[in-house]
């Protein structure tokens, strides 16, 4: 129920300005006002999908959904044209399966899942005046605009660079001539702290004039840097495992961002080369904070001057400089001072296209789909999305209406509240009425002084602008949106109906709220089980390899970042189930404990790798942490899900 926090995105502000409203008027004005109703309501979904990150997967996660949501458009429109009301509702309920299972792969997937159903029932629900033949086009077209402002427009970061006081800008050196060498970084001992002066040798200042095409991955692959440094810190604290999560979720971040779609299979630019090895770089920095952590001491703080250091480096685009060398009394340390030479080499001339992850194969996908979270999570959309929709056509046929004929509110509505993604469910649910209700007090009142529809079409831009900030928090972005789509179909036609919508939204949260706590056939909990199976098969993985002793880092850092990635969504998956009532908690009850004994198992696994590399053999800590850790874990992984175990 809490609001995230952050500054406010103001480049996302501009893009939802520019978005829904232009395309509104311009629709006006060449006199096809229904055509820029779907564009403006394409290009409102696309602002929800178009969340921070680099521009390359904007691609993805706008295109996508975009492209689902025009097939469903399609698939609605002309099922509401030719169908009765019982044949439209098993088509409709048949998509809803298919879009829950298809959700359960990951985000881009869940939120392609819901536009395809959102947007099937606006084609059966609010018949259009234009053939399909020209709406699906509007749509693409809207949802296209907001992605074409989002991969053109720059960014304020991509023109400023990062100004910022401590973040460890220290002297760079862009030139070449002054790259930094391994033998020519500060003095290696122990305790004496970085020289705080300025560099004395003249060279020119980092160029903060940087190409805004690539903002967005700079900024994801310099907070694994930081995240190194505030591990380093951390280490020896109890803040080490937060911080240790901190550290994945920014490789997880930087690892999405680089490896987006592009027109060529390997990086094509040498800026982007250039991010790729500066990625690269960071992997054995984040495996020996990881092992120092583990080891549960204390380093000196300069250790984590020299990843700030690099951090700052990426933002400037500019050579890192002079490094301060961490002690080499131990492991862990010498592999952090191993990984920051490699690290001063790379900023130099480094390249590395690797990014030490693996495509999912369609079979793959197909196997999440029909396991058993995606056959729960399809189940569980099917039915809502179903049962909406025939007590939709129930209404519209017994003449529950009113004034207005579209009934596509309520199915709408049902997906939005049965994403698990969102939140859990009671949550959602109470966002989602409160916001409603706002919203359509707020729109009656608009509508009432506004002119139009100028005065609507203002209120659409203004509408599109507030929900990257109202994305905050499920009530805020709901009221929001039910200004802004309610503003939409007025222009289209529709007379003012909030006091129907509301009645409509309550309905819909009274049907998911049954259905979603109905027992269903199978096993609950079928989503994070599923997660905790993968971690644990990850985990496993990365074990073999690392205890197998072999010699292939690059596999090594591959299967690491699965586990870890795996882990995390694991994670997030065990923490939203936690918060259900208590009817869907319980059926994933003691899936925490399991996955926190996962990550200290992965967390050994890593240390008994760097340990392996600078001694080529394991303490008895290490053996003795690993058997202890494959006992506890047997205990515990029999209470969720199948009785299977790390062997």
């Amino acid at each position: 129920m809490r609001a995230q926090r952050g500054p406010v995105p103001w480049a996302a502000v501009t893009r939802g300005a520019l978005a829904a409203g232009p395309l509104l008027l311009a629709a006006l004005l060449a006199g096809r006002a229904s055509l820029g109703v779907v564009a403006a309501i394409a290009a409102m979904l696309a602002g929800i999908n178009d969340r921070p990150g680099s521009r390359r997967t904007s691609i993805r996660r706008i295109g996508v959904p975009a492209l689902a949501g025009a097939v469903g458009l399609l698939v609605g429109s002309y099922a509401g044209a030719h169908l009765g009301a019982f044949a439209l509702t098993l088509v409709l309920t048949g998509l809803g399966l298919v879009g829950g299972g298809i959700s359960a792969i990951g985000p881009v997937a869940s939120g392609t899942g819901t536009q395809l159903l959102v947007t099937s029932a606006v084609g059966a629900g609010m018949p259009l005046p234009d053939p399909v033949w020209q709406t699906a086009p509007a749509f693409l077209a809207g949802a296209g605009w907001l992605l074409a402002l989002r991969l053109l427009l720059p960014t304020p970061v991509s023109r400023t660079g990062d100004p910022r006081p401590g973040r460890g800008r220290g002297p760079y050196r862009p030139d070449s001539r002054f790259a930094p060498r391994p033998d020519k970084r500060s003095d290696p001992r122990p305790d004496p702290r970085p020289d705080p002066r300025p560099d004395p040798r003249p060279g020119p200042r980092p160029d903060v004039r940087l190409d805004f095409r690539f903002d967005g991955e700079r900024a994801a692959v310099a907070e694994v840097y930081d995240a190194v440094a505030a591990l380093l810190d951390a280490a020896g604290t109890e803040h080490a495992g937060a911080r240790r999560a901190a550290l994945t979720a920014a490789l997880d971040h930087a690892q999405d961002a680089l490896a987006g779609p592009r027109l060529r299979r390997h990086p094509s630019s040498a800026a982007e080369r250039r991010l790729h090895a500066q990625y690269a770089a960071a992997l054995p920095l984040g495996e020996a904070a990881t092992a120092l952590a583990w080891a549960e001491r204390t380093v000196p703080k300069r250790a984590a001057e020299g990843p700030r250091r690099l951090a700052a480096a990426v933002r400037g685009n500019s050579l890192a400089g002079p490094l301060p060398a961490p002690a080499r009394t131990d492991p862990a340390l010498r592999a952090l001072d191993a990984a920051l030479l490699h690290a001063a080499e790379v900023f130099d001339r480094g390249r590395a296209p690797d990014l030490h992850t693996r495509r999912r194969s369609v079979a793959a996908l197909v196997r999440t789909v029909l396991g058993a979270g995606g056959r729960e999570y399809a189940l569980r959309a099917g039915l809502c999305f179903g049962a909406a929709v025939a007590t939709a056509q129930a209404l519209h046929h017994g003449h529950w209406y009113g004034a207005h004929q579209h009934w596509y509110w309520l199915p709408a509505t049902a997906v939005f509240l049965v994403k698990p993604d969102l939140g859990p469910l009671v949550s959602r649910v109470l966002c989602r009425a409160a916001g409603t209700v706002l919203g359509a007090l707020l729109f009656a009142g608009f509508a009432a002084v506004l002119p139009r529809p100028e005065g609507l079409v203002v209120l659409v831009a203004v509408c599109g602008a507030l929900v990257p900030v109202a994305a905050r928090h499920f009530a805020a972005q709901t009221t929001v949106v039910t200004v802004l789509v309610l503003a939409l179909v007025m222009v289209g036609g529709e007379p003012q109906a909030s006091a129907g919508r509301i009645g409509e939204t309550l309905l819909a949260c009274a049907i998911v709220l049954i259905v979603g706590h109905l027992p269903v056939p199978g096993q609950r909990g079928g989503g994070v089980r599923a997660r905790i199976d993968a971690a644990d098969a990850a985990a496993h993985a990365y074990l073999v390899h690392v205890l197998g002793e072999s010699d292939d880092r690059a596999a090594r850092w591959t299967l690491r970042r699965e586990a870890y990635r795996t882990l995390a969504e694991a994670r997030a998956a065990i923490a939203r189930a936690a918060a259900e009532l208590p009817a869907l908690a319980r059926h994933s009850a003691g899936a925490d404990e399991v996955a926190a004994v996962l990550e200290r198992l992965v967390d050994t696994t890593t240390a008994c790798a760097v340990h392996l590399d600078d001694t080529g053999r394991l303490t008895p800590r290490h053996t003795e942490r690993l058997a202890a850790l494959r006992d506890e874990l047997a205990t515990r992984r029999g209470r969720v899900g199948r009785s299977r175990t790390l062997a």
